[in-house]
């Protein structure tokens, strides 16, 4: 069996950790009360003039991002990175808006500036690589 490199395991340990903040982030939102970021994400999400509902479809993206960083392939990498740069976006728009605690304020920006540079690691060669079954529909 071949060994991995230092570099590779580091490598994994980081997706795995990213992943981690991210499904916490996922619990939190699905979480119906306080959490240790402050207020219930439905009050959050109604201060920031979000239904309160919207909560769940962002922690859902957030689990299945998660999911796909740890998938040990660069296409399902780059999915999950690309689906967090959106939701990120949308988290450091609302920030910049919102008046929030700082961690708040820095929180959103770092990672979204980690999952461009995670989706840029991962950048497909083909984007047919991305979407295996059409590859698979068009070899038929």
């Amino acid at each position: 069996m071949p060994q991995r490199s230092r570099s590779a395991r580091l490598g994994t340990v980081v997706y795995w950790f990213l992943a981690f903040e991210f499904v916490v982030g996922f619990a939190t939102k699905y979480w119906p009360g306080p959490t240790f970021f402050g207020p219930a994400y439905s009050e959050k999400f109604a201060e920031w003039g979000f239904d309160p509902n919207m909560r769940f479809v962002v922690g859902g993206l957030e689990l299945i991002a998660a999911v796909l960083l740890v998938v040990p392939r660069r296409e399902a990498r780059f999915l999950g990175a690309a689906m967090l740069v959106l939701v990120l976006t949308g988290a450091v728009t609302t920030h910049l808006i919102d008046d929030g605690a700082i961690y708040e304020e820095v929180s959103a920006p770092l990672h979204l500036v980690i999952m461009v540079v995670v989706a840029l690691l991962n950048w497909p060669a083909d984007w047919r690589d991305v979407v295996p079954l059409r590859n698979r529909m068009a070899s038929r």
